[in-house]
Parts: C-alpha cells; sequence; structure tokens
C-alpha cells in the first residue's frame, strides 16, 4: 500500500469518525437552564470542537493503525475475509 493510499484511507475514516463523535458530550442550552436570546433552546451550550477533533484524530489514528497493521504487517486483505468467516450452512 503506498503512502497515497494511507493517507486517503486516513483522511476518509477521520470524517466518519468526526460525524460519529460530534453528538457525545453536548450539553444544549436547555439542560443548561441558560438560553441565549434569539437561539433555540436545543442549541449547544458552548464549544465543543477542539475536544471533538482530538478525540476524533486519536481514535482514526487507532482505526487506520489497526487496518495497516492488519494488512500490511500480517498481510490480510479483504479477499481473505470469506476465508476467516465460519460457513454457517
Amino acid at each position: 500500500m503506498s503512502w497515497v493510499s494511507l493517507v486517503a484511507i486516513y483522511f476518509v475514516m477521520w470524517w466518519l469518525v468526526l460525524f460519529a463523535i460530534l453528538p457525545f458530550g453536548v450539553t444544549t442550552q436547555d439542560e443548561d437552564d441558560n438560553v441565549t436570546l434569539g437561539t433555540v433552546s436545543s442549541a449547544p451550550r458552548g464549544p465543543h470542537m477542539l475536544r471533538a477533533v482530538i478525540w476524533t484524530t486519536i481514535i482514526t489514528t487507532l482505526i487506520v493503525g489497526t487496518y495497516f497493521g492488519v494488512t500490511w504487517g500480517m498481510g490480510y486483505s479483504f479477499d481473505d475475509i470469506p476465508r476467516m468467516v465460519p460457513d454457517f450452512d
């Protein structure tokens, strides 16, 4: 696998993980009982993007590192999945 492919996989996985991480840890203004005039009560209480970006980077690095270790280090690929999964017939 070339480094360009690895960067492309990391980029796509980073965005997928970001959208999965975004809702965690968000408190709304309604839960905080401090609704700012002119906003909806379901709006987030404060910014939390830095925390989400840090967690996204950590989780994505673990996922892509595991993928790289399995494909490059152990020599497995997507073609090996039918041989690893038992036949339940």
